[in-house]
């Protein structure tokens, strides 16, 4: 079992992917990369996706820190002290944040997210962005290539090779009606990016999380029943909405 790492350095291995790809906060956020605490709190506070969730996190559940471990961990993986809030409270703080911040492709944030809220990334990938709504309006795969991304989504190491590895992990799929995972298929990924590595001592059968094609760190069994129920439960609720659709 990896050792107990702090919330600021939880925060900055999975945040570090979709930064580095100029998705998600500041430009050259070289602090994500093993730096200093000070300045992974600085930089995380420019997230405009997570560091709302995290601050509506810390008021509801009184935790003073937003980057306090048990807030961090439970919203890139669900599950944790996370999944205890009520979800039409969440949802009310949440969109009192970030509603005034949308433009016109985020019109549907709106009370009816309710009934999908959670406060957890997982919520954000497929709820609030609007990636979900864009599936089958046209011939492009470009949505569901972002929501697979951009999920945080496991897998378990088969082999090691230098500092490259492969993994078999569960893609999300689309069949036109619904979203769902696919059986586990071999995935390569790279132990080292710019010269940093979140897991580098990986060895097979370790269970991993993955951003945006990236390793985060090692995941342990509660945690991947973390991942694996709040990602099955957003997609339940994600269905029904779609199924719903005109």
């Amino acid at each position: 079992m990896e050792q107990l790492i702090s919330g600021t350095e939880f925060f900055a291995r999975y945040a570090y992917a979709p930064n580095r790809l100029g998705y998600c906060g500041p430009p050259e956020a070289v602090a994500l990369r093993g730096g200093a605490e000070a300045d992974v709190r600085a930089v995380a506070r420019q997230f405009s996706g997570a560091w709302p969730y995290l601050q509506v996190m810390s008021r509801l559940t009184g935790i003073a820190d937003p980057l306090d471990h048990r807030l961090v961990e439970s919203y890139w993986l669900g599950g944790g002290i996370g999944a205890d809030l009520d979800p039409d409270a969440f949802a009310a703080e949440l969109l009192a944040v970030i509603g005034p911040m949308a433009g016109h492709y985020w019109t549907h944030l709106t009370a009816d997210l309710a009934t999908e809220a959670a406060a957890n990334h997982c919520f954000h990938v497929l709820g609030v962005y609007p990636w979900t709504r864009l599936l089958g309006k046209g011939k492009s795969n470009h949505p569901l290539q972002v929501l697979d991304g951009c999920r945080i989504s496991w897998g378990t190491v088969i082999d090691c090779t230098g500092t490259d590895i492969t993994l078999t992990r569960r893609e999300l799929v689309w069949d036109g009606r619904e979203l769902s995972l696919s059986a586990p298929a071999p995935q390569h990924a790279e132990i080292w990016t710019d010269g940093y590595s979140a897991v580098p001592n990986l060895t097979p059968g370790d269970q991993v999380a993955v951003h945006w094609g990236r390793l985060c760190g090692r995941l342990d069994p509660s945690q991947v029943q973390a991942l694996e129920t709040s990602t099955a439960r957003q997609l339940h609720v994600t269905n029904q909405r779609l199924g719903r659709a005109p």
